[in-house]
C-alpha cells in the first residue's frame, strides 16, 4: 500500500511540475516606450533591436516614443533588446514604468542632432515636424 501511495505522489508531483513549466512564444508581441527625437534616432532604434537574434519585426515611432516589437522569446528577452538599444545611446522606460538611461559615453555617442535630453534640440524639432504636417 506504501508503494502504490509512493508512486502515485511521484505521477502527481510530476504532472504538477510539468504543468508550471512555461511556453515561450515565437511570436510574441511587445511594445515600451524608447526616447528619441527623429528619423535618425527611429534608424538607430530599430537597427539595435533588429540586430538582437530573436527580433522579427522592430518599429518605432518619432510621435509616440513607443517600439513596437515581434520576438522569439525562445532566443531572447526584453532585458537584452533594452540592453542593446541603450548601447546606442537612447534611454528606455520599462514595463515597470522607471526610465533606464542610457551611459553618458553612448549618448555623447549619437548625432547632435539626436540629444533628445537637450530643451532646445526638442524645440527645434517640434518647429520642423509644424512645418512637415503644413505641406
Amino acid at each position: 500500500m506504501k508503494k502504490i501511495i509512493f508512486i502515485l505522489s511521484i505521477v502527481m508531483i510530476g504532472f504538477s511540475v510539468q504543468s508550471q513549466e512555461v511556453k515561450k512564444n515565437k511570436n510574441a508581441k511587445v511594445s515600451f516606450e524608447v526616447d528619441g527625437i527623429c528619423g535618425m534616432c527611429k534608424k538607430r532604434i530599430e537597427t539595435a533591436a533588429l540586430k538582437t537574434q530573436g527580433v522579427k519585426f522592430a518599429i518605432w515611432s518619432v510621435e509616440t516614443h513607443q517600439l513596437n516589437l515581434i520576438l522569439d522569446e525562445r532566443k531572447t528577452n526584453i532585458k537584452t533588446i533594452q540592453s542593446n538599444i541603450l548601447g546606442v545611446g537612447h534611454d528606455v522606460v520599462g514595463f515597470d514604468k522607471k526610465k533606464v538611461k542610457a551611459t553618458d559615453e553612448a549618448y555623447n555617442s549619437v548625432h547632435p542632432c539626436c540629444k533628445y535630453r537637450d530643451e532646445e534640440i526638442i524645440l527645434d524639432h517640434q518647429g520642423e515636424l509644424k512645418k512637415q504636417k503644413k505641406n
